[in-house]
C-alpha cells in the first residue's frame, strides 16, 4: 500500500487523523481491508466530479452509506427494485418535500411498505452504494479517523471483510485487480484458516477456487481451471489475496510442470468478458 493507507501509518495515527489518497493509485479493497485490519472507526469520504459518497465504519463494519447523487436515493434504489411503482415513488417523494421525516418513516406510516421491509432495503441501498465504489477507478478519497457522530439514520452492520469480498467480486473490470497480483507464473500459497471462511461467508465456487491455491500451480492455470470465468477466477483470486487468505511464493517452489508451464506463459494469452482485457504479460 502506499504511504497514507500502509500499517505504519495507519498504526500510529491519533483519533481525528484525516487520510488523503487517490483511487487511481491505491485500490478501495486495500483501503478497507487496512482500515478493518486496525478496527479502525471513521468515515471514508469519495469524490469524482461532483459526486461525494460517504462510507460510515464502526467495530470493524460498514454501519452507513450516503450519496450526493440523486439516482442513488433511497426512493431512487426502491423504485428500481420494484418495491414502489412510479406513482407510488412521485407522491411518496412530492411529501417528502414538503415534510420534514425521513423517508422510509413516511413510507412505514403511509402503509407502503413494514418496517421489516424498510430496513431490509436500507440494508440493500447501502450495500449498493458502498459497491458503486467498487466501479470507481480514479477519485479523491480521503478516511476521516474517529467515532460517526450518532444521528437518527437507521444503522446496519455489514462486516467489513465480506464488504470487500462482495465488493471485488461485482467489480466491472478484472485487467486492473490481476496486475497488482502479478504475473501469470506467480503462484500463491494458502494462508488462511477454515473459522475464517466461514465468517466471510464463502459460497462453493469461492470454496473450490481457493482449494486450487497449493503453492504450486500458477495464477495463470487457477484462473483458467477454476469454477468460474477466467475473468472472475481473477478477481476472486485478488479478493483472496487482499483479505490474505493467499500469499505469494517463490517461482522456484513449483514442481516440474508448472515451471515448463511458466515458461511457456509467454504465448498464452486468457481474454477477459471486458474487450481487451487480458492477462498481464
Amino acid at each position: 500500500m502506499g504511504s497514507f493507507w500502509g500499517v505504519t501509518a495507519l498504526a500510529t495515527v491519533d483519533k481525528g487523523f484525516q487520510f488523503r489518497g487517490d483511487l487511481a493509485e491505491t485500490t478501495l479493497p486495500e483501503i478497507l481491508n487496512t482500515i478493518d485490519r486496525f478496527q479502525v472507526p471513521g468515515v471514508i469520504e469519495a469524490a469524482r466530479g461532483a459526486v461525494v459518497k460517504h462510507v460510515y465504519i464502526r467495530e470493524g463494519s460498514v454501519v452507513h452509506a450516503t450519496s450526493s447523487d440523486r439516482n442513488d436515493s433511497l426512493g431512487s434504489f426502491l423504485l428500481r427494485s420494484g418495491r414502489l411503482t412510479r406513482e407510488q415513488y412521485a407522491a411518496t417523494m412530492s411529501v417528502r418535500e414538503r415534510s420534514e421525516k425521513r423517508y422510509g418513516v413516511l413510507l412505514v406510516e403511509g402503509g407502503l411498505l413494514s418496517p421489516a421491509e424498510i430496513y431490509d432495503s436500507i440494508r440493500q441501498h447501502v450495500k449498493a452504494i458502498v459497491w458503486s465504489l467498487f466501479y470507481w477507478q480514479d477519485g479523491r478519497l480521503s478516511f476521516s479517523i474517529g467515532v460517526p457522530p450518532e444521528d437518527e439514520q437507521v444503522r446496519v452492520q455489514l462486516p467489513m471483510r465480506q464488504v470487500v469480498l462482495q465488493g471485488i467480486k461485482q467489480a466491472p473490470s478484472a485487467r486492473a485487480l490481476v496486475a497488482r497480483l502479478g504475473r501469470r507464473e506467480t503462484v500463491f500459497a494458502p494462508a488462511y484458516q477454515t473459522e475464517g471462511l466461514i465468517e466471510l461467508a464463502l459460497d462453493a465456487d469461492d470454496y473450490r477456487l481457493l482449494g486450487l491455491v497449493d503453492g504450486r500451480r500458477t495464477l495463470y492455470k487457477i484462473c483458467t481451471e477454476g469454477p468460474r470465468s477466467a475473468a472472475d477466477n481473477a478477481k476472486l483470486m485478488y479478493a483472496f489475496h487482499v483479505l490474505q487468505l493467499i500469499r505469494k511464493v517463490q517461482v522456484e517452489e513449483n514442481g516440474p510442470e508448472d515451471r515448463r508451464a511458466g515458461e511457456r506463459s509467454g504465448a498464452i494469452k486468457i481474454r477477459f468478458k471486458t474487450p481487451g482485457d487480458r492477462f498481464p504479460g
